[in-house]
């Protein structure tokens, strides 16, 4: 559980900033902490066609999302991007970066979906936007110049969640259109157990085990709902037929356990996994490009995994 310098260094600027506490805070004032931090980082993004903001048919509404295009011609595979933040923080803005590197990294339209969160909508809000999102892209894929048949899911954290609870329901709908699923230290089992909770309960970052319980009680209506495989992937009834998975984690994180634990998952209901597991890391290095190196080698990890599974 050594951390690597360059986290060490993140980590004193995150002390040096007296930044409270997510658990200590109302949602509306660790969104405004949230939504700052992600612009202090900012990042220098990789260079595409264009990006544009939509809404799209939900059951809550339009959900807002954004389309960004590569620079490629010709129809194009897609990825649909779920954001972090403990389906409580993040929208469009705080992980524009990463979308933009993985739509170029990728060479794939990448559609980043602003879902609704808790604690205004708790769970299943998240999972029912995700699902219309999905939905949606199917539909509008010739008018958007995508291969409807050439789809991946894709998110960190909060979004791994949904990405691959996602890739379980379109199984379940007898879909086969999704050709990956690309999870960066998802949470899979709002149970917040493992003993990574206690390895790494505290001094690694913002994501603390107190943190999760506050994220848990936010986004859930009662603790009963960890039970459900729509907001825990890993206790669906089964985890065959479900399509190839990459899995992103970082040694120093509360969800390191469950994130190794997914991948044994789906190996054992044979689904092929490609698992990478980043020393001396801590939940949410993915979004810090260009400071961390291994931000910037997971991401193109990542993008390069896209590319190969929709070629």
């Amino acid at each position: 559980m050594l951390l690597h310098p360059q986290i060490q260094l993140a980590l004193k600027a995150m002390a040096d900033a007296k930044l409270p506490a997510i658990e200590s805070l109302a949602p509306a004032d660790a969104r405004a902490v949230f939504d700052a931090m992600a612009k202090a980082r900012g990042g220098t993004p990789a260079p595409i066609a264009g990006a544009e903001d939509r809404g799209v048919p939900g059951p809550g509404g339009a959900v807002p999302v954004r389309i960004y295009r590569p620079d490629a011609a010709g129809t194009r595979p897609a990825v649909l991007y779920f954001h972090g933040g403990g389906h409580v923080l993040g929208n469009l803005d705080t992980h524009d970066v990463v979308a933009r590197n993985l739509c170029g990294g990728s060479q794939a339209v990448v559609v980043s979906v602003d879902y609704r969160m808790g604690p205004e909508h708790r769970f299943p809000a998240a999972v029912e936007d995700a699902w219309a999102a999905y939905r949606w892209l199917l539909g509008a894929a010739p008018a958007l110049g995508v291969d409807p048949a050439r789809l991946a899911v894709c998110g960190d954290s909060a979004g791994g969640n949904l990405a691959a609870v996602l890739a379980l329901q379109a199984r379940d709908a007898g879909e086969t259109a999704i050709k990956l699923q690309a999870l960066v230290y998802p949470v899979v089992d709002y149970g917040l157990a493992g003993d990574s909770y206690r390895r790494y309960a505290e001094g690694y970052g913002v994501l603390t085990r107190g943190a999760m319980q506050w994220f848990q009680r936010h986004y859930l209506r009662s603790a009963a709902d960890a039970g459900d495989w729509r907001a825990s992937p890993a206790r669906a009834a089964s985890h065959a037929g479900l399509p190839p998975a990459v899995i992103v984690n970082a040694e120093c994180d509360v969800l390191r356990d469950e994130g190794a634990g997914y991948a044994e998952t789906l190996r054992a209901a044979g689904v092929a996994v490609d698992h990478r597991e980043f020393p001396g890391m801590i939940h949410g290095f993915f979004g810090m490009t260009p400071a961390i190196d291994d931000a910037v080698a997971a991401q193109r990890y990542v993008a390069d995994a896209l590319r190969r599974a929709l070629a």
